[in-house]
């Protein structure tokens, strides 16, 4: 706790000596939301040092259940212009007071009006949360659950790459070569898997921490912007798992990963959507199941729809937004060889609340969560969410 402590006094302290970003007004238009690292590289107008921050305390009520308070994260957000072309970006999180990660430190040198070639630690550009998940940016006290199953947000790994757009064509496009997964470690001699059933590919997620690479894998991203209003995206991830030098050849070590998801944002006036779909085909997992013991589907799928209304006038600063999300993830989507599909890793929720955007960066948030499996007579808990989130 004393390290936290530290760690935390060291940063506020940045805080009296940088100048703090501007506030982003135009976080609601889908074609010119961005997310903490594009306002760092955007908004520091002539500044050296730039400083922002996101975060968000929850209360989770299932039912039957005692509720739970947290501080989700505390993320903090630094900035650095070394000249007109090169810039640092890096953010530290703070999860449930006590754990302290690097969630993105990368390098962003600019080598002409719409090409900018990156290098670091950075988000995989996969669907809209992975990318865009501070606390202001999407309805629902919780991140949409398949963004956690499926992609798994928030996945971030090193790399390097190109990002840039075609003005005239209203596209802009992303393209990394990552680390991937991490997939199995010989402990004590035996073999233990990271991946599993009921979480797919998250527990495989390497953070920068110490990361193994024996095969580099591809991320790529097209957005269009062209229509009024509206924002559709194309993401693409291939590749294969990581595992440790001493068993990497080993018959279902790793796997064979190809993902796709497509993504659509939409507002007009006060009225906005938001879809998502993503699909993963994984390979050899028969063998890395038989390996590790281990439950892992041969194919992970996940969407979601979401509608929202602002029920405030357009011209008000504040926004409150009545939301209803549908979403149904299920990481046995196919399975290979001796695990059957288990039809409790098949899950639907409904969400439905209230966002309500107070000022400019603060928002207030409660939902209802209808919770359901595949299971013949499943009993899951329905969920009651409250929450406050913050960016700046």
């Amino acid at each position: 706790m004393k390290k936290v402590v530290s760690i935390v006094t060291i940063l506020m302290s940045a805080f009296a000596f940088a100048q703090i970003t501007p506030q982003d007004s135009i976080t609601f238009n889908p074609q010119q939301q961005i997310n903490s690292a594009q306002r760092i590289l955007s908004g520091n107008y002539g500044k050296s040092v730039t400083v922002g921050a996101y975060g968000e305390t929850t209360y989770n009520q299932p039912e039957g259940d005692n509720g739970e308070l947290d501080v989700q994260r505390l993320v903090l957000l630094f900035g650095y212009r070394f000249n007109d072309k090169a810039q640092f970006v890096t953010e530290i999180e703070l999860e449930h007071v006590d754990e302290i990660f690097v969630e993105q430190a990368f390098v962003n040198y600019s080598v002409g009006d719409n090409v900018s070639l990156r290098g670091g630690l950075m988000l995989v550009p996969m669907g809209i949360v992975n990318e865009y998940h501070e606390p202001t940016t999407f309805n629902g006290v919780e991140r949409p659950a398949m963004d956690n199953a499926i992609v798994p947000t928030t996945w971030r790994e090193i790399g390097v790459g190109v990002t840039g757009r075609l003005s005239e064509a209203s596209i802009g496009y992303q393209a990394y070569v990552f680390n991937g997964f991490k997939s199995t470690v010989n402990a004590d001699g035996e073999i233990t898997g990271f991946l599993k059933g009921s979480d797919g590919l998250r527990g495989g997620r390497q953070k920068a921490i110490k990361s193994t690479i024996d095969s580099p894998t591809l991320s790529t991203k097209i957005e269009y912007y062209g229509l009024p209003g509206l924002r559709l995206g194309l993401s693409g991830y291939f590749g294969k798992t990581q595992a440790a030098d001493d068993i990497e050849e080993i018959d279902g070590a790793n796997i064979g990963i190809s993902m796709v998801g497509l993504d659509a944002r939409y507002a007009y006036k006060r009225f906005a959507a938001r879809g998502q779909f993503v699909y993963a085909s994984l390979s050899d997992t028969e063998a890395y199941n038989t390996l590790t013991n281990r439950d892992l589907g041969s194919a992970l799928m996940g969407y979601y729809a979401e509608v929202s209304y602002n029920l405030l006038p357009q011209n008000n600063e504040q926004r409150l937004f009545a939301f209803t999300r549908y979403e149904n993830y299920d990481t046995h989507a196919d399975t290979a060889g001796a695990p059957v599909r288990n039809d409790a890793y098949n899950r639907t929720d409904i969400t439905s609340g209230l966002s309500y955007h107070i000022a400019p960066g603060v928002v207030l948030k409660g939902d209802y969560q209808f919770k359901s499996n595949a299971m013949e007579n499943s009993d899951v808990n329905n969920q009651l969410n409250f929450g406050i989130g913050v960016w700046f």
